[in-house]
């Protein structure tokens, strides 16, 4: 990053435009708070909790800490209900007659267990469209909603990058989602994590304090225990917790600026986000960077480093597309121009080209202030070999020193008491970036 002081003094976010390019002034060093790294400010790593990949120490573990859920009291299944078919229903098709005497289950639900032979008319299993005669005994086992399954441990692989106690740092692949949700009831993260972690059980959202999208890849922190899940959010809240991400993007961006758009939901489309201004905006602020320029075809394309100065739902997609530099493989806000229309990207890469390689937070017991980086997917370094930018992405991790610092170090932000309010979006806590 061109600010080469590594104090944590920051830049004063100017909320008079949309965009603010070049050098922005400092402001004076924040008030010391529980969150900072006692008296030493700056970007520090303590010897044990550096990160794998590059010049990086090997992952560190706590040989104390109890990992595997042995144990693990799955819910129960639901008993059986009974009903007596009445006058006033018989002759009907049994999956409306049930619908009607089961109302607290959907009709597709009822649907799906009799074609399982969880229904039975008389002892004898039914077809959905049987008529179902007066006073026959229809008995419904029902099946455990997924729902119900799905705070359930599953066997995940999980890329641990640091563990300790108080916390773990993931590395979490492109295509997987954080915690269940309707659509992704298991194979989540937070599926892997309860069963690595059998006290996770005992947390909210299994520890998980912010998410990154299905499709983002990149760093997160997950709280071991419920004061120091508190802290971490409360760092959220504060902003001293720094994340970094590379983008590839469109176009060519401006060398650096300040994004400053609030973002909501999109009145048009409830299931995208947008620039809103008003009472439903939020205010959000993204820091970046120009750091290489490609080709694809006769298309420019751009490396672009950002660091989220608050955390909205898909924060950097929406600015950056906002800036008129979409992320490539963006499926929601990359909409191809029509110069870009015919252009399939290299390797079929289907995805937004972001990922969150940089994390730095004050450890909530030792008040050290720690940071981790792993190194691009396999997927997006394709992408940039063929683009011809994969040099820079190269450069960035060289950067890195052994003690986890670089050049660029994450700045303080000051937080206005309208941000006070966390919203853990481009880590999303809705969906992400």
């Amino acid at each position: 990053m061109p600010n080469t002081d590594t104090s944590l003094t920051g830049v004063p976010p100017e909320p008079t435009s949309a965009l603010k390019s070049g050098g922005q002034s400092e402001l004076e060093p924040k008030a010391q708070s529980a969150f900072q790294p006692g008296s030493q400010p700056g970007l520090q790593a303590e010897p044990q909790a550096k990160s794998r990949g590059g010049s990086q120490a090997d992952l560190q573990t706590d040989p104390e800490i109890e990992t595997e859920a042995d144990e693990y009291d799955a819910p129960a299944a639901p008993a059986p209900l009974t009903a007596v078919i009445p006058q006033s229903l018989a002759g009907e098709r049994l999956d409306k007659a049930i619908a009607q005497l089961f109302p607290e289950f959907s009709r597709s639900r009822l649907q799906s267990w009799i074609e399982t032979g969880r229904v039975t008319v008389d002892g004898e299993p039914a077809r959905v469209r049987a008529k179902v005669p007066r006073d026959a005994v229809v008995i419904v086992t029902p099946d455990l909603l997924p729902e119900q399954l799905a705070f359930t441990p599953e066997p995940i692989e999980l890329d641990i990058i640091y563990e300790d106690a108080t916390l773990v740092v993931v590395n979490k692949p492109a295509g997987m989602v954080v915690h269940p949700a309707a659509g992704n009831w298991s194979g989540t993260l937070l599926n892997g994590l309860l069963h690595r972690y059998r006290d996770a059980a005992g947390l909210p959202r299994a520890g998980i304090v912010h998410r990154l999208d299905k499709d983002t890849s990149g760093l997160m922190v997950v709280a071991r225990s419920l004061t120091s899940q508190t802290d971490l959010v409360r760092q959220l809240q504060a902003r001293t917790v720094k994340r970094r991400y590379i983008a590839l993007v469109w176009g060519t961006p401006p060398a650096s600026g300040l994004i400053d758009a609030p973002i909501g939901r999109d009145p048009r489309d409830r299931l995208r986000m947008a620039i809103v201004h008003g009472a439903t905006g939020k205010p959000a602020r993204t820091h970046f960077e120009t750091v290489a320029t490609g080709l694809l075809g006769e298309q420019p394309v751009s490396v672009v480093q950002c660091d989220l100065e608050t955390g909205r739902t898909h924060q950097i997609r929406v600015h950056l597309a906002h800036l008129g530099n979409p992320l490539l493989g963006d499926p929601v806000y990359g909409r191809a121009r029509s110069a870009r229309s015919g252009l399939v990207l290299p390797g079929g890469f289907a995805r937004q080209a972001l990922h969150a390689w940089r994390l730095g937070l004050v450890h909530p017991d030792s008040g050290e202030f720690l940071a981790w980086h792993v190194p691009v997917p396999d997927d997006l370094a394709m992408l940039a070999d063929e683009l011809g930018v994969a040099g820079a992405l190269a450069h960035l991790g060289a950067n890195i020193g052994a003690d986890g610092a670089d050049a660029g170090t994450y700045k303080a932000y000051r937080m206005d008491d309208e941000d006070a309010e966390y919203d853990d979006a481009d880590d999303d806590s809705s969906t992400e970036d």
